[in-house]
């Protein structure tokens, strides 16, 4: 016995019901954008200079070799009596024993000390290719999956997303991006999901592409076409669909008790697929009736409604 006491005015909502899918994975057309943040924790490992990063050279003997240098596009420094010294790569301690090194050929104790000015130039530069602020959009971008799965991000090129979860995604790109810069954090929010649609086809009102909302059966895809006409099979509607590996698979359904009010609850009435196609065949009457239309209504039989009187007034003439 349903209790229909619970079905209250407020009950077109409906339950909270369990979630349409248990985990979702990224498919092509999905919009995802990524929210970038720097981060405050300390490395574990020492900083090494990278190109654009500006440091103060210092030496306590000699005033005149005191300067201020930007690391070159090729990686190297200028400084005086020593013009090139490479930079980028090395972390401070070791550019500045290494010029400490360099100068005793011009002073016996030159006490090098090299102070950064400017760093984290790769990560700065990073944030800027993202800023919308002025926008106010903050510092993110938008990515939409491509028909080869994959996203583009600035400074990572192209990286697989098809079949992740956000959360695959999410440590698949922080990885990436922990190998060029320190200090960059990564979060991924899926904006828009690509939409899903389903063919319906044969004996219904408006056959053709439907958009699924949600969760969508059979019956209800068959709504969704304006519903079945009369001389519809309903028992041997065809499902088709695509494998994962775009192989074809086709099952016959029967939802005519259903739909005439003899099986409320069929086991035909299946969850239908992205890409899934529905055809609605004619119940083989109408498949007559068609056949008696197209020879006898509007073939040669309407040409020569009597081939034999034809043919017996044609040949009592010669």
């Amino acid at each position: 016995m349903i209790p229909f006491q619970a079905f209250l005015q407020g009950e077109y909502i409906g339950p909270h019901r369990l979630s349409h899918v248990p985990e979702y994975r990224l498919r092509v057309g999905d919009q995802i954008e990524f929210v970038f943040r720097k981060t405050v924790e300390p490395s574990q490992d020492a900083y090494r200079l990278n190109v654009g990063d500006q440091i103060r050279v210092q030496s306590y003997v000699d005033a005149n070799l005191d300067t201020t240098v930007t690391i070159q596009p090729d990686g190297m420094i200028t400084l005086r009596l020593l013009h090139q010294v490479r930079a980028a790569g090395r972390t401070i301690d070791e550019l500045e024993s290494g010029l400490e090194r360099l100068y005793q050929e011009f002073y016996k104790q030159p006490s090098i000390t090299v102070t950064p000015v400017l760093l984290e130039t790769k990560l700065n530069e990073l944030r800027a290719s993202v800023d919308s602020r002025q926008g106010f959009g903050g510092q993110s971008r938008r990515a939409t999956v491509t028909p080869d799965g994959m996203i583009q991000l600035p400074g990572l090129g192209s990286v697989p997303a098809q079949g992740l979860t956000v959360d695959e995604l999410k440590g698949e790109i922080d990885a990436r991006y922990g190998e060029l810069v320190h200090g960059m954090e990564v979060t991924p929010v899926l904006v828009q999901i690509a939409p899903r649609f389903v063919y319906v086809l044969g004996e219904v009102k408006n056959s053709g592409r439907y958009e699924m909302a949600g969760p969508t059966t059979v019956m209800q895809a068959i709504a969704l076409a304006g519903g079945w006409n009369v001389g519809g099979n309903l028992r041997q509607i065809v499902l088709f669909r695509r494998g994962d590996d775009w192989r074809l698979m086709a099952t016959r359904i029967d939802v005519r008790g259903a739909l005439y009010g003899k099986r409320p609850c069929p086991a035909d009435e299946l969850w239908v697929r992205d890409s899934d196609v529905l055809v609605i065949p004619k119940q083989p009457v109408q498949v007559a009736d068609d056949f008696i239309q197209l020879v006898f209504t509007q073939g040669i039989y309407r040409v020569l409604p009597n081939p034999s009187i034809n043919w017996a007034v044609q040949s009592s003439s010669l």
